[in-house]
């Protein structure tokens, strides 16, 4: 007897794609007009990245030119966490997070939202950063992805292990 169909669901990025987001943001802050003297850089810091430039308008910029390069790469923004420029000195200062795996609050609200609306007997159980979620039939998998990836969680949502 073969068991029961299931999938994970995961929130992960791809270190690789991030680097290469990075990489051309850099790129671009050293060529572009507007981005002349101001300072402007992106780097890596230790996990995070840090953008810096001498204004606080200029690191906004900056910030974006990273957002925009992310998106290109099918890197979702909700996997990046930008605090507010600060101001070091004479230069202003944004350090974002790349947010990996679920948190147990999350965790808990697609759990109830599979519970709450999704088929029955179809079960998710909150495994670490990850959900594994079982059913009888593969069709109702099928729903409760359609179902997750309608609602919003705060959190960029992959889809695995699918069987």
């Amino acid at each position: 007897m073969a068991a029961n169909p299931s999938f994970d669901i995961v929130s992960k990025v791809d270190r690789q794609e991030v680097d290469n987001a990075l990489n051309q943001t850099e790129k671009e802050l050293a060529q572009r007009f507007d981005f002349r003297d101001t300072g402007a850089s992106i780097a890596w810091s230790g996990e995070n990245v840090a953008l810096e430039a001498n204004s606080e308008e200029r690191v906004k910029a900056a910030l974006d030119v990273f957002k925009e390069k992310l998106i290109k790469r099918n890197i979702s923004l909700k996997s990046l966490d930008a605090g507010d420029p600060k101001a070091s000195g004479k230069t202003y200062k944004i350090d974002c997070k790349i947010v990996q795996g679920i948190d147990s609050e999350k965790a808990k609200a697609i759990s109830k939202k599979i519970r709450d609306e999704g088929p029955k007997g179809v079960q998710a159980q909150i495994q670490g950063d990850q959900l594994r979620v079982t059913g009888k039939k593969k069709d109702d998998l099928q729903e409760v992805i359609t179902l997750l990836k309608g609602g919003d969680f705060g959190v960029a949502l992959q889809f695995t292990n699918y069987r």
